[in-house]
């Protein structure tokens, strides 16, 4: 088990942005797995984005598995989503969150922004442990 500092912690609360990536010492902002295609979770995250009252997408390149979006309810951050298929049927979701605001502190509201989207994606798609 990954020893967490002082400065990671510090950081957390009083950055601006967080991101996902495999072995990040808080483990829910680790890399999520799911038993889906690269093109199928594309698409869903798609579905996902454009119903909700809470982001707009501004971008995305299925060729790239990226999606770039705006939080419009509440305050507001960019979101870039990545979609990428390690292999069949194990595809990886990860996001970047930066906060905008005049301050450069969020209080650890981008790490809340992925727990929640992390959380929503988990009750659609299978997760792989």
């Amino acid at each position: 088990m990954r020893k967490i500092g002082l400065r990671q912690k510090v950081n957390k609360y009083f950055g601006n942005q967080a991101e996902t990536r495999e072995n990040h010492w808080d483990p829910s902002l680790q890399t999520h797995y799911y038993k889906i295609t690269k093109d199928k979770g594309f698409q869903y995250l798609v579905d996902f984005f454009e119903k909700s009252s809470v982001y707009e997408v501004h971008a995305m390149s299925k060729e790239h598995g990226e999606i770039s979006l705006q939080v419009k309810k509440g305050r507001n951050a960019f979101i870039v989503a990545t979609v990428i298929m390690v292999r069949p049927y194990y595809t990886a979701i990860d996001f970047s969150v930066t906060t905008e605001s005049f301050l450069p502190i969020d209080f650890g509201y981008s790490s809340k922004i992925i727990y929640t989207l992390y959380n929503d994606i988990n009750k659609e798609l299978t997760l792989i442990t």
